[in-house]
């Protein structure tokens, strides 16, 4: 790893860290535990739009100041935020700006162009497919570096925004290796959900909105009616939260799965390993994944994955190696594979061998393999 020689400054425009736990969020907080690794002598200026006021973590170094504009009306969040970024550039004169949404690239662009600021732009999947905004398009292009999370992605925006190839690298999600471990199923949630050691059980862990119904949960249950006719004593749980419960539960009641069906509501980060050990089988075939950490997760803990074919899902699965990857649009092909898999018949038979899963998902995705991408894409060039 490097180490500054002279006093430099990063500056960060995340969306949040501290709350929601997206993507993105744990993305950006990972990135900047591992710029702090690298560069522990740097200053760091972290802007997060929808935080509130927090207390600096522990886990931060002493000299990462943090502006939250969370407490504030949506419209204004984005005027002070951009204005509180503008001040500091013209301040600090930072090395290296770094933003993980493309929607925040523009005040970059303008402080590239003002005061010579290099900056680059994390880009993750639906933010930046098929993009059309004018003004976005141009940060993206001016940006010194732009970094994807998975080669699927960069490969799209290289065919669409037809970018030079040195122009965009990939920087692959991380996970918390102590976190998710192999374990036996958890006898609590067994007895929350009223399930047997050897009921077989489904499960995504996901975002439930109405605008990520990509994420396939609902394919899921129909392709449910078809595995009960295989497996009687399924069950499926979805773990997550968002405005599209009220929607899911109906069809839920439609589908007439309700007993084979909890939707768990918001986990606790420190009880999501056990629901990963839980189950026998991670499913989400998503169509519009930038990469998914849910899938490292699910692999850190040595359970087969079902995901879609269509999107970065690829990449954590290494195209098929690590899991097995479905038409996500194909209900039949989703729920014959979750049988086969249930069942143990699936044709790779690596997906059933929990040590040889773990030991290859820290092998590609560890927070060290992470630290070592990062170093080599030279965030500051060290005399």
């Amino acid at each position: 790893m490097g180490s500054l020689t002279s006093p430099s400054c990063f500056s960060l425009v995340f969306p949040n860290i501290f709350g929601f736990k997206g993507g993105i969020q744990v993305y950006s907080a990972f990135l900047l535990k591992a710029l702090q690794k690298l560069y522990p002598d740097a200053d760091y200026h972290v802007f997060l739009k929808y935080d509130r006021q927090v207390s600096p973590p522990l886990t931060f170094l002493s000299q990462t100041r943090f502006y939250c504009f969370g407490r504030f009306p949506r419209l204004l969040q984005s005027i002070l935020l951009a204005s509180a970024v503008t001040r500091s550039a013209i301040v600090r004169h930072p090395n290296l700006a770094i933003c993980t949404h493309i929607n925040y690239s523009v005040v970059f662009y303008c402080l590239k162009r003002l005061l010579g600021i290099r900056y680059w732009i994390v880009v993750h999947g639906l933010e930046v497919w098929d993009m059309k905004k004018w003004h976005l398009k141009l940060a993206l292009r001016r940006a010194d570096k732009i970094v994807a999370v998975s080669h699927y992605t960069r490969a799209r925006l290289l065919r669409e925004q037809q970018l030079e190839e040195t122009r965009v690298s990939v920087l692959p999600n991380t996970f918390d290796v102590n976190q998710f471990q192999i374990a036996s199923k958890p006898e609590y949630l067994l007895k929350r959900y009223g399930l047997t050691p050897e009921q077989p059980v489904i499960l995504s862990v996901t975002r439930l909105g109405r605008s990520a119904r990509y994420k396939g949960y609902d394919k899921i249950c129909n392709a449910l009616l078809l595995v009960r006719k295989q497996i009687p004593n399924v069950h499926y749980l979805i773990v997550g939260k968002g405005d599209d419960l009220p929607w899911i539960e109906t069809l839920v009641k439609t589908l007439h799965l309700s007993n084979h069906i909890t939707l768990t509501g918001f986990v606790p980060d420190e009880e999501l390993g056990d629901y990963y050990n839980l189950c026998d089988v991670f499913a989400l075939p998503s169509h519009g994944e930038g990469f998914g950490i849910v899938y490292l997760e699910a692999l850190a803990c040595g359970k087969p994955v079902l995901a879609g074919n269509k999107d970065g899902a690829v990449d954590p699965l290494s195209h098929g190696e690590l899991g097995c990857l479905v038409d996500p649009d194909d209900g039949e092909e989703i729920a014959n594979n979750l049988i086969e898999i249930l069942q143990g018949t699936y044709p790779n038979p690596l997906i059933f061998q929990r040590e040889l899963l773990r030991q290859q998902v820290i092998k590609n995705y560890s927070f060290e393999r992470f630290i070592h991408c990062l170093e080599k894409l030279k965030p500051i060039e060290i005399p």
